[in-house]
């Protein structure tokens, strides 16, 4: 090996080993409130800046310089000192008030997900969730872990909406779902993919089943009562009865589960399922191979960290389709994070 390839691999693992310190700068700068300071278009010094969000003057000034170093700040050096405003990314992705902000999955990663990677070692020699060593919570009941207070479900229930708001419409639009007209959203959580539903097909009712505590939190924070065409139901769809409907979204839901325990709810979504009615999946999708997407890859070991899943290929989602009784099965790959697959009865 010359010593410029030894230099082209060291300067790699140096970006490798740095990316959590990335990925920390991004989450600090979030929840100290840098990016909504800065929506008002007005460049600030780092001293005003500290001085309005109550941090130390030098603290601030390291952690603005590392976000414009990623581009998530411009930074014009005046007479006066450097002056710091929001770029276009910052502004659409980490300010709480844009419609594409994906600030609450940002702070449940980095309160939740980010602690029980530390644990990512421990996951691999067990083949376990590690809410037991992160939280002091049982890792037998997963959605119990993740909903362990009403504070951490308002969280995560903002994550998801977050990432639907961003990823929902393609899925929803990789295939023609006009024809279905009654829609049951198992696991819809705070509705945003509902949402997006009635936008796309406005002829369209969607009801959302979830927990009892998951639906309260989902009215009272996320979906207004004033939209009708979706509706509430109460309920484990794992042990109660699913109602019959024509279409049944599942996003991201089989991914939290073994094979075992998502073949016995398809089977139950079949049952349930009119004929001539289908399912849609909306998950992320590996390479038959399992050669990448890297995102895909990094998300299957989340799973194993903070759930009972993983990620998995269109081929394997398709026998765990066919095996419930569904056919003339489609995959859609939408070129963002989630990808579709359509499954009809």
């Amino acid at each position: 090996m010359s010593s410029t390839e030894a230099l082209d691999y060291s300067l790699i693992i140096s970006q490798y080993s740095n990316g959590f310190l990335v990925s920390k700068v991004m989450f600090t700068a979030c929840e100290l409130g840098v990016f909504d300071l800065l929506e008002t278009g007005k460049p600030l010094s780092s001293g005003a800046i500290a001085a309005c969000l109550g941090t130390s003057t030098t603290g601030m000034e390291r952690l603005l310089d590392a976000c414009a170093g990623l581009k998530l700040l411009a930074v014009e050096n005046t007479q006066e000192g450097a002056l710091y405003r929001n770029t276009e990314i910052s502004s659409t992705y980490l300010t709480k008030s844009s419609p594409k902000s994906q600030y609450h999955m940002l702070m449940y990663y980095s309160n939740t997900t980010y602690l029980c990677w530390h644990y990512l070692a421990d996951a691999v020699r067990e083949g376990r969730n590690q809410y037991e060593r992160a939280f002091g919570i049982s890792s037998k009941d997963t959605f119990g872990a993740v909903y362990r207070s009403e504070e951490e479900t308002v969280k995560f229930l903002a994550g998801q909406n977050s990432i639907w708001s961003i990823c929902g419409r393609d899925v929803l639009a990789a295939f023609d779902l006009s024809p279905f007209t009654q829609i049951y959203d198992l696991g819809g959580g705070g509705g945003a993919l509902a949402r997006e539903y009635v936008s796309l097909y406005p002829n369209s009712t969607v009801t959302i089943y979830d927990l009892p505590e998951v639906i309260r939190l989902a009215k009272e924070h996320f979906v207004p009562p004033e939209e009708r065409r979706i509706t509430f139901h109460e309920g484990d769809f794992f042990h109660d009865s699913i109602p019959e409907a024509e279409l049944y979204i599942l996003s991201k839901i089989l991914h939290d589960w073994d094979d075992d325990t998502c073949r016995q709810l398809m089977a139950k979504v079949y049952k349930a399922c009119k004929p001539g009615g289908g399912v849609l999946l909306g998950e992320s999708l590996l390479n038959e191979d399992k050669s990448g997407p890297l995102e895909t890859q990094l998300h299957s070991l989340n799973m194993l960290v903070q759930t009972e899943g993983r990620e998995r290929t269109a081929a394997e989602y398709r026998r765990l389709l066919e095996a419930a009784g569904f056919r003339e099965l489609q995959v859609k790959r939408t070129g963002k994070l989630y990808d579709a697959v359509l499954g009809r009865k």
